[in-house]
């Protein structure tokens, strides 16, 4: 997009309203994702990080604070009006749309009537066969690992000045995970004039950031650059609570094997 996108978060809070008293999920987080950079929000479940990029994308608005996207205040603006400013968002849970193709869905996404061989080029830039899903609905018929590199793939499209993914290792196997890093770590690799920020709990999404910030309570515990962050974090509770969660997958790769 030619212009810079650096994203900044000012004091920014979020509470939602509970029997007695509002409970606080974000409070007074103060962070910047500078251009050319790859952040992983990471921390604790119900640390508040996913709540923390449905607030950079729109899907909700802070109580206090304020969003800045290369300089101008985009707190009051729309999921609309932010996208078309450049903020790319990817659910944590894909949407799947009956009667819509892929092919579709990534004209949609970059808002013009791209060729064939251009959205065949995104699809390739995520490690999928173009000529299989050029033509497919984004339906059930889908795996989630699919899923997630098609949703992926349109953010591509949109060429956003911040690509926001909110835990997309959720919900997909070890083989698609796999996938997956390889995908994230191209997008590393290209990074110009833009930036990622990534919710996850994952070491090895962890291990091709260039910042990691740790959120713990609805604030940031701990953030800097991932070779003074990511040994500090290796064995904490954190840590082994997500290798935990892990084992049913490893041994459903186990039992494939």
């Amino acid at each position: 997009m030619g212009e810079s996108g650096m994203l900044e978060l000012k004091h920014l809070s979020f509470e939602v309203p509970g029997e007695e008293e509002a409970k606080e999920i974000i409070r007074d987080v103060s962070l910047v994702v500078p251009d050319d950079k790859l952040v992983v929000v990471t921390g604790p479940n119900g640390g508040g990080k996913s709540t923390l990029a449905k607030l950079i994308a729109g899907i909700e608005k802070p109580t206090a604070g304020q969003i800045f996207l290369g300089g101008e205040d985009i707190t009051e603006k729309s999921v609309t009006e932010r996208a078309k400013l450049g903020i790319g968002f990817a659910f944590q849970q894909p949407v799947r749309f009956k009667g819509i193709r892929v092919i579709d869905l990534l004209r949609i996404a970059a808002g013009k009537k791209l060729s064939v061989s251009d959205a065949c080029g995104y699809l390739s830039a995520v490690g999928m066969c173009a000529r299989d899903y050029i033509k497919r609905e984004v339906n059930a018929s889908l795996s989630g690992g699919e899923l997630k590199r098609i949703e992926i793939a349109t953010v591509l499209a949109r060429n956003p000045l911040v690509s926001v993914f909110d835990e997309p290792e959720a919900g997909i196997d070890l083989w698609s995970f796999q996938n997956l890093i390889e995908v994230f770590e191209k997008l590393r690799e290209s990074i110009s004039g833009s930036s990622i920020l990534i919710i996850s709990h994952q070491e090895r999404i962890l291990n091709i950031a260039d910042e990691i910030v740790v959120l713990k309570n609805g604030t940031i515990d701990k953030q800097g650059p991932r070779d003074e962050i990511l040994p500090s974090l290796i064995g904490t509770s954190a840590a082994v609570e997500e290798c935990r969660r892990l084992m049913p997958l490893t041994k459903g790769a186990e039992n494939h094997a």
